[in-house]
């Protein structure tokens, strides 16, 4: 009896994930909603005592900010969660927000639900623009790293930020942390042709800055203030 009860788990957090996948096809007030989350986001980010050094993202190219992903674990562990993923420009300005898709699971000890922020700071935008519509394996293709926290310019002078990507995370609910090696990251482009166009192809959002509504405007704002 205690064994199918044990195997009932996986399969309990399986159909919890589909439940979750298992929406109707975003329209544009979606991924309207998608972007000004993540606004909110990076400036709830902002309010907190220790938050991404402003010289980290002066250095690094790339940004991928996933607001609200669900975290969950009965003794094999998954989280899953929307978000967008933004470069820098050879301007220094921030690109077009692409909408991308964060998937994953682990092993061990753990139970619970939660609902995390989650922001990874990338070193090298090639990282995100060459995912093109396909997806890659944080910590098979390339390792996450707990990233140095301060608020100002100087606050990481002596963190020598070598990480290919450093991650950052805001949670609720009854994980103390979150990892996310072994997760998936990908491009959605069902939400790209929704919001650009079904012509739109994430490297050509990557390689521009020009959509003119105001969630996109308040989002780079955000992120060039923080």
């Amino acid at each position: 009896m205690k064994t199918l009860k044990f195997l009932r788990l996986p399969v309990l957090l399986g159909l919890f994930f589909v439940m979750i996948s298992a929406k109707p096809a975003d329209d544009d007030s979606k991924q309207t909603e998608r972007i000004h989350n993540a606004s909110n986001v990076l400036k709830e980010f902002a309010k907190m005592k220790e938050s991404i050094p402003h010289q980290l993202l002066e250095e690094y190219e790339g940004i991928v900010i996933i607001p609200k992903m669900i975290n969950a674990g009965f003794g094999i562990g998954g989280k899953r969660g929307k978000g967008v993923a933004m470069v820098k420009l050879g301007n220094g300005k921030w690109s077009d927000p692409v909408f991308v898709t964060l998937t994953g699971g682990s092993f061990g000890l753990q139970i619970g639900v939660q609902s995390v922020d989650l922001v990874l700071v990338f070193r090298n935008k090639g990282v995100l623009t060459k995912v093109k519509n396909g997806d890659f394996t944080i910590g098979g293709d390339i390792s996450a790293a707990a990233g140095p926290v301060g608020r100002s310019s100087t606050a990481s002078t002596d963190y020598k930020l070598q990480a290919e990507v450093y991650s950052y995370s805001r949670s609720k609910g009854l994980f103390a942390g979150i990892s996310i090696n072994g997760s998936n990251l990908g491009i959605d482009k069902d939400s790209n042709a929704a919001y650009y166009g079904a012509k739109a192809t994430s490297q050509d959002i990557f390689a521009q800055a020009t959509s003119p509504t105001e969630a996109v405007k308040t989002l780079k704002e955000t992120l060039a203030s923080f």
